[in-house]
């Protein structure tokens, strides 16, 4: 079900529930989760939205970073020769997050020094990327723009900020939107609390996403077997081919 469809009132109650069985010594600085920890990519998948949900203890801004599976990805730049677009210069990211999102309580970054942001891959700037090859500042810094274009049109990466809604002084959520090319693998949640300049407390929530049914059973082919997946596929177009051609022949 939709984040979007989800009671706040129910999440309300089960914070408030959790926080009063608890001796006060015991109270967490903060507390998040949620409403799902699985994502099901079945044929049908044109995306999900998940809440992410908690408390805090005291007052503080609140932050949520959500990194996919990292992995290598080259960046390749086109140039305009003899009137054909071609790929000429290229650089490579040994890691790169497949998703990014982060979502943020308003001026929850003000005061929080860069090596904190960097550490905590706060905001599009931060993100850490590992370049495969030894090159230039300014040619890293121009590929890995490009390479957050790219993912931002995509919607694998947020433009911007995503909002994080307070109730009272205490409790929070915040919605992430998963789109239907979403990659699969293992996805962690960093929920963290910033007081004074400083992160106070930090919360990880692992996510998981994957294929289910026969798209999995033919990504997993595709991707243990892909000389015989290619075959496969090379002899279902030649007997499509042949059906066509056998059943316009018929028509006519």
């Amino acid at each position: 079900m939709p984040a979007r469809h989800l009671p706040l009132a129910f999440f309300t109650l089960l914070l408030a529930a959790f926080a009063g069985h608890r001796p006060a010594a015991a109270v967490e600085p903060l507390v998040a989760d949620l409403s799902d920890h699985l994502v099901a990519i079945t044929t049908g998948f044109t995306g999900t939205e998940l809440l992410l949900f908690g408390s805090i203890d005291a007052d503080g801004d609140v932050i949520v970073v959500v990194h996919g599976p990292a992995s290598g990805i080259t960046v390749r730049k086109k140039e305009r020769v003899a009137g054909v677009w071609v790929n000429r210069e290229s650089l490579g990211f040994q890691e790169a997050p497949s998703f990014y999102h982060v979502a943020m309580t308003e001026g929850a970054t003000s005061g929080l020094p860069d090596p904190v942001l960097r550490r905590h891959q706060i905001g599009t700037d931060f993100i850490r990327m590992v370049p495969s090859e030894q090159a230039g500042e300014e040619k890293i810094d121009t590929y890995r723009a490009a390479l957050i274009r790219n993912k931002q049109r995509g919607e694998l990466y947020s433009s911007e900020p995503g909002e994080i809604e307070m109730r009272g002084q205490r409790l929070f959520r915040t919605s992430v939107f998963f789109p239907a090319n979403v990659p699969i693998g293992q996805y962690v949640i960093e929920t963290l609390l910033a007081r004074n300049g400083e992160i106070v407390s930090a919360q990880t929530t692992p996510l998981f996403i994957s294929k289910i049914g026969a798209g999995a059973d033919i990504f997993r082919v595709a991707n243990t077997y892909p000389a015989l997946h290619g075959l496969v596929a090379i002899l279902i177009a030649i007997l499509a081919g042949l059906g066509g051609n056998w059943l316009f022949r018929k028509l006519g």
